[in-house]
């Protein structure tokens, strides 16, 4: 199969396409035949190397794991002798979780695994992109924030992948939903359900005074301590990045909350997938992409990804083969 690899730290150029063996499923395994992933900043981090946290998950030297990408869409093509849950042919998406890999043809996935059932109807981009915003922003905002109906909840990032799932997530939820984006994305984020949108070049929006019950950082841009005037005196600040003194604060009443989502159970991360999915049925929740790219066309995502200004999702196709029995 083919495979963008990844062997040093470097520039998206360390990136290269080549034949690796195809791997075979175990007996509680699904093989399947990946049509689209995703490329996302924690892509970018593991093949830059540029960040020590994402060092000590990849590898302090270079990259422990070749084929980066965790979320995926495609179809069954072999199934382990214990399989009972799926069969070949089935329309599937998911979470490879840390173990990554989906930046190929084909992947194997335990059969228990953040791996459910696509609705009839939804593509396979779409279907990666919500696998990875969605898995994100819901157990955010809803184990980490408790966000219930009218809270006030302010998204910063509101624009890129996780960003644009979690304005429709909040809204959903009940909540008065603030989204901070750029100019250029303002009538986006107005039109996935938030009530305000913040344009961040005319407008600070951690200058608000007790404003928010939940502010939620998806881009890891700002801190616990600029955000601490605009969070109420009960407010909740989240962030996908690590914090190294979440609890400085306090004192105030007003937390920081940090979770590794993606380190989820794979049966906590699959309930969710079938609850996102089925928001998706309901056309209550849709995948905003800027781009599609070929596998070979992986380096140019990864530029992409790495300006810090992509629009929602950035997908990957895999060329799609003939798969012997």
């Amino acid at each position: 199969m083919l495979a963008a690899i990844v062997e040093r730290y470097g520039a998206p150029e360390a990136l290269t396409i080549r034949e690796v063996p195809t791997p075979e499923p175990g007996p509680e395994q699904v093989l399947v035949q990946i049509h689209a992933s995703v490329v996302t900043p924690s892509d970018v981090a593991f093949r830059n190397g540029e960040l020590w946290i994402a060092r000590l998950f990849s590898g302090p030297f270079k990259p422990r794991l070749p084929i980066l990408g965790d979320a995926f869409a495609g179809i069954v093509v072999r199934v382990g002798a214990g399989v009972t849950g799926f069969a070949v042919g089935d329309r599937v998406a998911g979470s490879t979780g840390p173990e990554l890999a989906a930046h190929a043809q084909f992947a194997v996935v335990d059969q228990a695994g953040a791996i459910v059932k696509l609705p009839d109807g939804v593509a396979f981009g779409a279907a990666a992109g919500l696998c990875d915003g969605g898995l994100t922003a819901l157990p955010f905002l809803r184990d980490q924030g408790q966000v219930r109906a009218g809270q006030h909840v302010l998204v910063n990032g509101a624009s890129g992948s996780i960003g644009t799932t979690a304005v429709q997530l909040a809204r959903a939820m009940g909540a008065v939903v603030t989204g901070v984006t750029s100019t250029r994305n303002v009538e986006l984020v107005r039109a996935l359900g938030a009530d305000r949108v913040i344009d961040y070049t005319k407008e600070e929006f951690t200058a608000a005074d007790a404003a928010y019950d939940v502010i939620f950082d998806t881009v890891g841009k700002s801190s616990f301590a600029r955000c601490h005037d605009a969070l109420k005196p009960e407010g909740i600040y989240l962030s996908p990045t690590p914090m190294l003194s979440p609890s400085m604060l306090r004192k105030t009443g007003r937390r920081a909350r940090f979770a590794a989502t993606g380190l989820r159970r794979p049966v906590d991360r699959a309930k969710d997938l079938i609850q996102l999915f089925d928001w998706v049925s309901q056309e209550k929740l849709r995948t905003v992409i800027e781009r599609e790219y070929a596998l070979a066309e992986i380096t140019a995502a990864h530029a992409r990804v790495e300006t810090g200004h992509k629009v929602g999702s950035i997908v990957v196709n895999m060329p799609v083969t003939s798969m012997e029995p």
